[in-house]
């Protein structure tokens, strides 16, 4: 369980620059400049709370799986952000400058990146469950 988390917690960092990378392109920064936190490590590794909800519903409609992902992605990051705010005073990523933000702490325009991430999640979660060391 502690080396999935390590895992998530990388591929979260991975998936976060490219997303971030890609984002400096398409507002013409060649230089695909990005950006991220220490903090992310460890939220992103909370990805293994995901697991007991992907063996429970792995048999349901992909449209509620992918809908309950986002919902529990959204409810993570609110929290992890809100704690932050408590303990260093702010939260590192900052989302009051776009669309349907809540405190700047969560954007529903995320709604699809959170819910292709669930679902990316799967594979990711089944493909490390192949293997005896990480589980």
């Amino acid at each position: 369980m502690k080396k999935r988390f390590v895992v998530y917690g990388l591929a979260g960092w991975i998936a976060e620059t490219i997303f971030t990378g890609l984002g400096s392109l398409i507002k013409g920064d060649l230089t695909m400049h990005t950006r991220s936190y220490i903090w992310m490590f460890p939220i992103y590794g909370l990805m293994i709370l995901l697991e007991p909800v992907h063996d429970n519903i792995r048999n349901t409609p992909v449209v509620v799986r992918g809908g309950v992902y986002t919902i529990i992605i959204f409810g993570i990051e609110f929290i992890t952000g809100w704690i932050l705010k408590e303990l260093i005073g702010e939260c590192p990523w900052n989302y009051s400058s776009l669309p349907y933000s809540i405190d700047g702490i969560i954007t529903l325009s995320f709604i699809p990146v959170w819910f292709f991430g669930g679902l990316l999640f799967e594979k990711l979660h089944d493909y490390l469950m192949r293997f005896r060391f990480l589980t």
